[in-house]
């Protein structure tokens, strides 16, 4: 069982907003490069997403529910296809996307009781707490040429360092798709 994170983030690391739907006034900047850039899977899940289960936040999965129960190409029904795990104290109600079940225990107990492989898309609360219990074993970022220098940190300040090997970084559009897995030395 691996635990896998996937992010947009901008050269600065910055992760918030990137499709303009949370309002922010930064918002939307990974889509100002195409939908080349965004489109399918370009975080290279493949069978992982057969076999692995997600695990979103509320306002993640709010966001996926309304757009991935709707499209019907190949990468969609993958989406739509997943088992996904919704970490929501507020949300009682997950019908809206198919294979979505809310977790009782908080998100590192779920982790640590899962069998599949985890992958994590957005969920930065989620991401970090489990950074926080060294959880995470590999980060595929999509990394793209902007600087916003404001909006939420994957990697927040103030935190023990963390040594990470690159697996493999290639052009992915206008964007560089970063595989990182926890370092062996």
């Amino acid at each position: 069982m691996s635990v896998i994170v996937i992010e947009f983030m901008t050269l600065d690391g910055r992760v918030t907003d990137p499709d303009g739907r949370g309002g922010t006034p930064t918002g939307g900047w990974a889509f100002r490069h195409g939908p080349q850039t965004v489109a399918g899977d370009k975080f290279r899940l493949g069978q992982t997403m057969d076999d692995g289960v997600m695990l979103l936040g509320r306002r993640t999965w709010e966001l996926f529910s309304r757009i991935w129960p709707q499209r019907d190409d190949p990468f969609s029904a993958r989406m739509n296809a997943i088992p996904k795990l919704v970490a929501a104290r507020t949300r009682t109600d997950v019908s809206a996307w198919s294979n979505s079940r809310i977790i009782e225990s908080d998100p590192v107990a779920t982790v640590k009781s899962e069998h599949r492989d985890v992958i994590i898309t957005g969920s930065l609360g989620i991401v970090q707490s489990l950074m926080a219990h060294d959880l995470i074993d590999e980060y595929r970022l999509l990394i793209f040429p902007t600087v916003l220098g404001a909006g939420d940190q994957l990697f927040p300040a103030n935190q023990p360092p963390l040594y990470l090997e690159c697996r493999s970084a290639e052009p992915v559009g206008a964007a560089i798709l970063a595989q990182y897995t926890r370092s062996t030395q």
